[in-house]
């Protein structure tokens, strides 16, 4: 048994030079539609290998495409022509069988509930040149390179407020957060900023667990659900640059 944040020693012939391993998973089918998004995960558990086990367990009935380690070892588990079981009920942009329009990466790490921390160095820079082969393979918009709660925001919360977004933008990998904002509340009310959230993408059926979402990926330090001038702010000019075209 691996200890935390190792997983198992790289291997080669996986066909991908960014894949050091392969450990195929039964849980996956076929995709119903093609791919549009991809959506980064934590384990939440105390190991790599165990995340792996999991993940291979038949009775579990979860995958994901991809594993990476705190160590930046980087394990496939289903191949990306298939759809892996890492959503579960989800939603996004209109999307309600996110498992079979997207691609998951689960990265090794405690999770919330396991001691919360910053992932690694070495996992992140696994993690980046797949994600660029990912998005330039499948033509995927930087809008669509989510975390796991953004796609369920009533049920998850990760891969949660230390994930490097800003980081994985510079790259080109995903939207950054707007750096201009017009001053003053662009919305009249509550119920306007939640038909906004919706249009840019989230299921609002939980209002509250919508808006944490929100924050958690655009206003990382300051997640309480509430809805205020800035986050109103920073929700008109991403929805602003999407309809004028200068982002998808």
């Amino acid at each position: 048994m691996a200890g935390p944040g190792q997983g198992p020693k790289p291997t080669s012939g996986t066909g991908d030079e960014l894949v050091h391993a392969e450990r195929l998973s039964p849980n996956f089918n076929d995709r119903k539609t093609a791919i549009t998004m991809l959506v980064v995960h934590y384990t939440e558990m105390e190991s790599a290998e165990a995340a792996i086990e999991r993940l291979c367990d038949e009775e579990a009935g979860v995958s994901a495409h991809y594993l990476i380690s705190e160590d930046g070892v980087v394990t496939r588990l289903v191949p990306e022509e298939k759809r892996a079981w890492h959503a579960g009920k989800s939603y996004w942009r209109g999307e309600t069988d996110v498992n079979s329009a997207s691609i998951g990466i689960e990265l090794d790490h405690p999770g919330h509930a396991l001691g919360y921390r910053a992932f690694s160095e070495a996992q992140i820079e696994a993690l980046v040149p797949l994600m660029a082969r990912i998005v330039k393979q499948y033509d995927i918009p930087r809008a669509n390179v989510i975390g796991h709660s953004d796609v369920a925001p009533a049920r998850k919360i990760d891969p949660g407020e230390l994930f490097p977004w800003n980081l994985i933008a510079r790259y080109g990998l995903t939207l950054a957060k707007p750096d201009k904002l017009e001053l003053g509340d662009p919305f009249d009310n509550d119920g306007a900023f939640y038909l906004a959230l919706e249009r840019y993408g989230y299921d609002i059926t939980d209002g509250i667990k919508a808006v944490e979402a929100f924050q958690r990926r655009w206003r990382p330090e300051l997640i309480d659900g509430a809805i205020d001038q800035q986050i109103g702010a920073i929700l008109f000019q991403l929805l602003l640059d999407r309809d004028r075209g200068v982002s998808r």
